[in-house]
C-alpha cells in the first residue's frame, strides 16, 4: 500500500444504483409515452428531478407510510390507467429498461466508477430493489455491473435500507471497516441510515447528477480525467 493510499479516508465506494448509476423512471418518460403510444408530457409528474411536480413522491421522501417501491407501484398502476391497461411495477420497469439500453447508465456513474477502480478503490453497489424491479438476469447485460466488485441486492432478504442490517450485509461483504466506506444515495433517509450505521454518506441530487458525480469524484480526490 503506497503512503497516498494510507492517507486515504476511504478505501471503498459503495453506489446506490437506481437514480445515482442508473436513470430514474421519471427522465425515461418519453420512452413510456411513445412506447405506449401517448402524447409526449402526458406524464408530468417528476419525482426527485422536480419534487414540486409530484405529491406522491414528496410524501415519500418526507418518511411516510409508503416506501420507495410502494411509490413506484403506484406509478406504473397510474402510467397503466393512462394507456387504458394493467401495468404491474415490473412490466412498467421491463418497458423502461429491458433489454438494457444505450445511455439508460449515467456516463458520469461509469467514468467516476472506472477513475476509483484505477486509482485503486473498490467499488461496490447496495440497492433496495435491483432484482424485485427488473428480475435476476437482466444485470449480467449491464456492462456497468460487470465493473463493480460486489453487487449487495437488498431484494435477496427484504432487509433494505435504511435498516442497519442492510448496510451491516454490505460491508461484511465487501470486507472493510464501515468509516472506511463512502456511500452516496438519492433517498435521504437512507443517508441519514447510513450515518447513524457509522458510514460516511452523501446524498446524490438527481435534479443536479453531473455535479453530484463531481462532488463524489472530490470526495475522493480522483485525479483530473
Amino acid at each position: 500500500m503506497t503512503g497516498t493510499q494510507r492517507e486515504r479516508r476511504h478505501d471503498v465506494l459503495l453506489l446506490d444504483f437506481g437514480g445515482v448509476c442508473l436513470l430514474n423512471p421519471v427522465e425515461m418518460h418519453d420512452r413510456a409515452e411513445s412506447t405506449l403510444g401517448l402524447p409526449p408530457g402526458t406524464f408530468d409528474w417528476m419525482g426527485p428531478v422536480d419534487p414540486s411536480t409530484d405529491p406522491l413522491w414528496r410524501s415519500m421522501i418526507a418518511g411516510g407510510e409508503l416506501t420507495e417501491r410502494e411509490y413506484w407501484e403506484r406509478r406504473a398502476a397510474d402510467v397503466g390507467t393512462a394507456a387504458g391497461r394493467e401495468l404491474s411495477l415490473r412490466d412498467y420497469m421491463i418497458m423502461l429498461f429491458d433489454p438494457p439500453i444505450a445511455g439508460m447508465i449515467r456516463p458520469e456513474a461509469t467514468d467516476v466508477a472506472t477513475r476509483a477502480l484505477a486509482a485503486g478503490y473498490g467499488v461496490s453497489i447496495l440497492t433496495n430493489d435491483m432484482r424485485a424491479f427488473h428480475g435476476r438476469t437482466w444485470e449480467a447485460d449491464v456492462d456497468f455491473l460487470q465493473l463493480v466488485d460486489h453487487l449487495v441486492d437488498c431484494s435477496d432478504t427484504d432487509i433494505l435500507k435504511p435498516d442497519p442490517r442492510a448496510f451491516q450485509r454490505a460491508v461484511d461483504m465487501i470486507g472493510v471497516p464501515a468509516e472506511r466506506v463512502l456511500f452516496v444515495d438519492d433517498q435521504p433517509l437512507n443517508v441519514k441510515g447510513a450515518e447513524s450505521f457509522g458510514l460516511d454518506a452523501v446524498w446524490f441530487d438527481i435534479s443536479n447528477a453531473g455535479d453530484a458525480w463531481n462532488d463524489v469524484a472530490g470526495l475522493l480526490a480522483l485525479p483530473p480525467k
